[in-house]
């Protein structure tokens, strides 16, 4: 397996696809996981392999240990040890207030973006870390400009999450620093993916862009550049950075 390795979480729609594709464009073999959406995560492995590349799609909900052991344990049989992991799986629930969240709807919230991002980081340290006799390699996190803004009234669980995901990068990255791994995430803005209609939005996207300093959403693919610029070795010196994609929010 000469090509470098990525895996991709959550890469079947929206930003996860779009860095996917591009990180085929610049040489990875891709794993594009993906929880329940097989025909899209084909369609994204389609498209990197009619262009010459290599990928493959991996089911896993990252919020179970045993599934994302699986999923990496597969990635070694077929193409050997990672050299980078995209940590973008994520889920959103239906606006609400703190007061009216379930712990139910809490607990899918926590699992999907903190233990998921913790657990697939671990697997992924455990391969490319110098200590465990790996050859280094990158992590970006997926992170949220609403890590700064709190999000009331809507998604205060999902800001939350992502106000641990910019702690965890920061340790994290501290952590294997010396080991050859760099560790970075992306703080995006309001981006114009479907992810808005599972949170029964779909013109959110559109009706917030008034509030963005750039009058407009973001696209998946401009955080896709973001995140595949943080993997190269153009960001060499960057580790625990936390890029914000917002267009100013």
């Amino acid at each position: 397996m000469s090509a470098p390795v990525l895996l991709v979480t959550g890469g079947s729609r929206g930003i996860g696809a779009a860095t996917a594709l591009a990180a085929a464009q610049a040489g990875y073999a891709v794993a594009v996981n993906y929880q329940s959406n097989s025909l899209a995560a084909d369609e994204v492995v389609r498209s990197i392999r009619d262009s010459g590349g290599q990928a493959m799609a991996l089911q896993a909900d990252v919020s179970r240990e045993d599934e994302v052991m699986a999923m990496f344990g597969r990635i070694d049989a077929k193409w050997g040890h990672l050299a980078a992991l995209v940590n973008n799986a994520g889920v959103v629930d239906v606006s609400s207030r703190v007061d009216g969240m379930t712990v139910a709807r809490l607990t899918r919230m926590l699992n999907t973006h903190v233990l998921g991002s913790f657990v697939c980081a671990r697997e992924a340290v455990l391969r490319m870390s110098t200590r465990h006799g790996g050859a280094g390699g990158g992590i970006v996190n997926l992170s949220s400009a609403a890590s700064k803004l709190g999000s009331p009234g809507q998604y205060v669980d999902y800001a939350a999450c992502k106000g641990a995901i910019d702690t965890f990068t920061i340790g994290l990255a501290k952590e294997v620093a010396a080991e050859g791994i760099r560790v970075n995430a992306v703080r995006a803005g309001i981006i114009e993916t479907d992810i808005h209609a599972s949170g029964g939005e779909p013109d959110r996207a559109q009706r917030l862009a008034p509030q963005v300093p750039m009058q407009r959403p973001g696209s998946a693919q401009e955080v896709a550049n973001a995140i595949m610029w943080l993997l190269s070795p153009q960001a060499s010196y960057c580790t625990g950075t936390l890029l914000d994609v917002g267009g100013g929010r």
